[in-house]
């Protein structure tokens, strides 16, 4: 501002020179912002400091027409100089303003018509009253009406700036006020009579603003992108600002009419219209065409699994649909078993490749006329056209066979398998979601049986499928009635036989069938996951009793009680820190509680293995019960922390007999007194047993020959070995 005010109360002559002088200033400033650009972005800098160069250079000129000859002639060379700025300057803005690539022709579009539009307004009222002035020369006209233009079309590149999304940068408001001011300054230029006063000295501060504002913006950290969300305009804002060019010749023949002109530029508005038509024509195609890809792309995101590239349920059950109606179709839903081991253990990232491979390899068995897709998670399915079920059974076996090759995925050698179910309509007309739930129910089964095998819908399924819904419901009121109860069976010292601790088994009565086994209903409470209510309250029922009986029978009361934990409780995030509670609401130690767990549940790790880990190191013992019965019993050893080995009845029923029967009996032993283990014999029936086991070394068991599961343990008596 200091600058602008100095530049207006200059005298004549100085003026012009103060203006080179900024100007050069200006020049040098670009220069120097032009280094810290990135490569991208120093060709369109270049061309800025070349534009505001010539502008300089017709500083010079008119400033050395002023000295020498004390006035101005019009045109001049100076005029040459200032109007081949414009080009480069005009270039320069339109590479800073564009955003990505694919849509410069869009924002080079929306230039032309704001160009158009505005530049209409500027011929009809400022140009054509100048340029159809009598007694003016050819080359005077053509510089008259090029300056207003070359000003309309710079500020056209820079007030698209205003209208994108985002934030706008410093960078971009001074490109756009420089832009702003060469537009006043040129239309004042031609239209303002030069009096060599204050009125040229305010029209030319316009440009000396220009000077400062280009290079203001060349020299901020913003210059790099001038808006700091590079986007499109705006819905909205480009409706308004397409709507309001194309609504200027209209409004222009309004203007002129309602002035009572008496020469109305026809031609020039005519023009001015058929331009602006055409190009709305090139943009709508254009938005057109944008709409229709991004269609085809949405529909493609709707209907298509992102990771593997296969069809989605949405596509799946479309063209289940169709084929249903078509003829015979046939269905196979399979999942991958493990899968969640794979991506606890080496991370999402190898978990998304193996279902990759696994998408490229059922790609590879099905026929081109076949759908694969996938479910969601790690469960796909297939559809396969005019097949009979024995021959779908083929292919069930063929994708099994092979998932079984080994997977390389992120550099990790994985192993996995599938379990399969197929159905099929053969049977009569049915609806497509009824045919996914047999082959989805098909292949819960084969999980249920082991997994990684194949099985066929029957309606053996749905009865047994009745049976474990209503088993469930039951379990469900059992838990709610307080039908369950404890028992505790007496873990002994040999070879007095004292109770040193007691094992806590659930009992179910039902008030019709009686007795039910734990065999029968607790794998239906894993399946159906009521058995982390049912395994809470077992925890909560035996800490509180074991507490009761420590205050009962003091130093005969058992040291510890065992309560037995599932997979499902095990794989809970939060069941360490449900026992913590326990242990806090009932007052028993850490100690004295002992956790019974399979080697099969936390045979693959995870979250299972976490929790042992955390419960050991809070204090609470941990016993690997039925052991030597799993896979990888040893192996166990060294990635688990145990203190109890409860060695399987499998192993006790022959240790009396001669020859190799005790021999493993006897290992098990040498490897728990090795690894300062605690073992126990389980299922003692005999008092020759307990006397054997002795012998070789065990000093706790537990089996009928000690007593049975009861409410109420005798604590007093004693059990001779």
């Amino acid at each position: 501002m200091l600058a602008f005010a100095l530049y207006v109360f200059l005298p004549a002559g100085m003026a012009t020179t103060f203006s080179a002088v900024v100007g050069l200033g200006a020049v040098a400033l670009t220069l120097a912002g032009v280094r810290r650009r990135p490569p991208s972005r120093r060709m369109a800098w270049w061309m800025f400091a070349a534009g505001l160069t010539m502008w300089v250079a017709g500083d010079t000129i008119y400033a050395s027409e002023a000295i020498i000859t004390g006035g101005h002639t019009y045109p001049s060379w100076a005029d040459a100089c200032y109007l081949a700025a414009y080009p480069m300057l005009v270039v320069a803005l339109f590479r800073l303003a564009r955003f990505r690539r694919r849509r410069e022709l869009a924002g080079l579009i929306d230039t032309a018509m704001s160009a158009t539009g505005f530049g209409l307004v500027y011929w009809v009222f400022v140009i054509g009253p100048i340029v159809r002035e009598p007694g003016m020369s050819l080359l005077t006209r053509l510089v008259s009406a090029a300056y207003p233009t070359c000003g309309v079309l710079l500020f056209a590149v820079a007030g698209p700036l205003l209208v994108q999304q985002g934030r706008r940068s410093p960078a971009t408001w001074m490109l756009t006020f420089g832009s702003a001011a060469t537009l006043i300054g040129n239309v004042g230029y031609t239209v303002i009579p030069p009096d060599g006063g204050l009125k040229d000295r305010l029209v030319f501060g316009a440009f000396l603003f220009a000077y400062f504002a280009f290079a203001g913006a060349a020299l901020h950290p913003s210059g790099n992108m001038p808006d700091s969300r590079p986007a499109d305009m705006q819905g909205w804002q480009r409706i308004t600002v397409l709507t309001a060019t194309t609504l200027l010749v209209p409004a222009v023949l309004f203007v002129e009419a309602r002035g009572g002109t008496e020469q109305v530029d026809i031609q020039a508005i005519a023009v001015g219209a058929v331009v602006l038509f055409l190009l709305m024509l090139i943009r709508l195609s254009g938005f057109f065409a944008t709409v229709q890809r991004q269609s085809e792309q949405l529909e493609r995101l709707a209907m298509r699994d992102d990771l593997t590239g296969l069809a989605n349920r949405r596509l799946f059950e479309q063209y289940l649909s169709q084929a249903l109606r078509d003829g015979l179709v046939q269905v196979a839903v399979l999942d991958l078993n493990g899968f969640k081991e794979v991506n606890d253990t080496f991370g999402h990232a190898t978990g998304d490749q193996l279902l990759i491979v696994v998408a490229d390899r059922l790609r590879e068995v099905m026929r081109g006329d076949d759908v694969v897709a996938r479910m969601g998670g790690d469960e796909f399915a297939l559809l396969v056209r005019e097949v009979s079920p024995t021959a779908m059974s083929a292919i069930a076996e063929r994708i099994s066979a092979s998932l079984r090759r080994p997977v390389d995925a992120n550099g990790q050698q994985l192993l996995v398998s599938a379990s399969v179910g197929t159905a099929g309509n053969e049977s009569g007309e049915v609806s497509s979601d009824e045919v996914l739930r047999r082959a989805d129910w098909a292949m819960y089964a084969a999980k249920r049986a082991g997994g990684g095998r194949h099985l066929r819908y029957t309606a053996e399924l749905d009865a047994q499928a009745t049976v474990r819904a209503r088993a469930g419901a039951e379990l469900r009121t059992a838990l709610e009635q307080g039908q369950f109860h404890l028992v505790y069976q007496p873990i002994v010292e040999l070879p007095g036989g004292r109770i040193v601790s007691v094992e806590a088994l659930v009992r179910w009565t039902h008030p019709e069938r009686g007795f039910v086994s734990p065999a029968e209903f607790v794998p239906i409470a894993e399946e159906t996951g009521l058995i982390i209510e049912l395994g809470e309250w077992i925890l909560r029922q035996a800490c509180a009793r074991a507490v009761s009986w420590f205050a009962e029978f003091g130093d005969v009361a058992p040291q510890r009680i065992s309560v037995n934990v599932s997979a499902r409780q095990l794989a809970e995030p939060g069941f360490a820190g449900l026992v913590g509670a326990v242990l806090t609401e009932t007052g028993l130690r850490p100690e004295q509680l002992v956790v019974e767990l399979t080697e099969t549940a936390v045979f693959d790790g995870g979250q299972a293995l976490r929790t042992v880990e955390l419960l050991h190191k809070r204090g609470v013992r941990i016993a690997l019960d039925d052991f030597g019965t799993g896979h990888s019993s040893l192996t166990l050893l060294q990635t688990v922390p145990v203190d109890v080995l409860k060695v399987d009845k499998s192993f006790v029923d022959k240790v009396t007999m001669a020859g190799r029967h005790a021999v493993i009996a006897t290992a098990l032993i040498q490897v728990s007194d090795g690894l300062g283990l605690q073992a126990v014999a389980e299922g003692v029936e005999t008092a020759e047993q307990a006397e054997e086991l002795y012998r070789l070394g065990y000093r706790l068991a537990q089996g009928y020959h000690f007593g049975r599961p009861v409410a109420q343990p005798d604590f007093t008596r004693e059990f001779a070995a």
